[in-house]
């Protein structure tokens, strides 16, 4: 009797650490702001999935999940076993969102989504964007004149 609860216990700690299964060709991105893009106060940052639907967070329906984006982490970085963490660099959009309004101070940032499953883990094959880096410019710094090109002299 002992050796069967062992067994069940393995069995439900299998389960538990399992990741959820999403279509090999899901492609996860962001669609603004672009890559190199320079930025002034707030912006949104909109969210891209292909072949996979978006859904609120617990939603255990297949080839579903919600976005988590990060801000200046890398996904690389996430435990796939465990949830992903939900703090200032890991955003948690788990009402369904495709997109989000950032206020972040001057300098440069990287943003990345990740997609969870119903359980905040990330899928396998894990569904990840590729980094968005942007540089957000503090709207008090003047600009820099551009380089003003000299007219053409007639003779």
């Amino acid at each position: 009797m002992r050796w069967l609860m062992v067994a069940a216990f393995a069995l439900c700690s299998q389960a538990a650490l399992a990741q959820t299964a999403a279509p090999g060709d899901a492609l996860l991105y962001i669609i603004s702001p672009n890559d190199g893009q320079r930025i002034t106060g707030p912006f949104w940052v909109q969210f891209g999935l292909r072949n996979m639907g978006v859904t609120r967070a617990g939603d255990t329906a297949a080839n579903v999940g919600h976005h988590h984006l990060l801000v200046n982490a890398d996904a690389k970085d996430l435990d796939a076993n465990a949830p992903i963490p939900t703090d200032r660099r890991h955003l948690h959009f788990g009402g369904g969102q495709t997109e989000t309004r950032l206020d972040l101070p001057p300098g440069k940032h990287t943003l990345q989504l990740v997609l969870g499953d119903a359980e905040h883990k990330i899928f396998e094959p894990a569904v990840i964007s590729q980094k968005v880096t942007i540089t957000v410019v503090d709207p008090k710094t003047p600009r820099r004149p551009k380089a003003r090109r000299k007219p053409a002299r007639s003779r």
